[in-house]
């Protein structure tokens, strides 16, 4: 297994199952600690967390990021961030699936993305089926929020604080809640 394999198998919608997948995935995480550890161990300049920040998403990141510091995430390869981006302190992403977030986007403290999820048969609980989020440009996710698999926030949505967000929100709207329910649409 290697990582273009992975991201395909990703893009094709297959479960990640097997000793193979599982070495796979332990060892990528191995690697993205090593690189988190010195992210969140030290100060950083701005630029500096650019840089970490690129090793981790083992993609390049616009000089326009900006993130708080500490960070955590299990994998790190498939985060992807617009220009303008901000992420505050202690935000977990769970994103082997993929985690897109849009330019402008801000991501409140200690925001859980989570784009894996477990067989709920017995006898499939060891497999991980993944689906992915998609953060709209503009979007703000309030502290506390927790974004489940295959969630797109639409372009300039917000997310209040706390909320469980489990369905698409659609642009220029406000949810709020667990489950995240409607609020009201933002008026320009």
């Amino acid at each position: 297994m290697d990582l273009k394999r992975f991201q395909q198998m990703i893009a094709a919608g297959e479960p990640l199952a097997g000793e193979e997948m599982i070495a796979f995935m332990r060892e990528q995480s191995d690697d993205t600690r090593r690189l988190l550890f010195d992210l969140n161990g030290s100060y950083h300049t701005p630029e500096e967390i650019v840089t970490l920040f690129s090793q981790i998403t083992n993609s390049k990141v616009d000089n326009s990021f900006r993130l708080f510091p500490p960070f955590y995430t299990d994998f790190g390869k498939n985060i992807h961030v617009g220009k303008n981006v901000f992420i505050n302190s202690c935000c977990q992403f769970q994103d082997q699936g993929g985690i897109f977030i849009g330019d402008g986007a801000l991501i409140g403290h200690s925001v859980v993305m989570a784009t894996l999820n477990h067989g709920f048969a017995p006898n499939d609980r060891q497999n991980l089926y993944h689906a992915p989020i998609h953060i709209g440009k503009g979007a703000w996710i309030g502290a506390h929020a927790t974004i489940l698999p295959n969630v797109t926030i639409g372009d300039n949505a917000i997310v209040g604080a706390g909320s469980v967000v489990t369905k698409d929100i659609p642009d220029n709207a406000i949810v709020a809640g667990n489950p995240a329910r409607f609020i009201r649409n933002i008026n320009s």
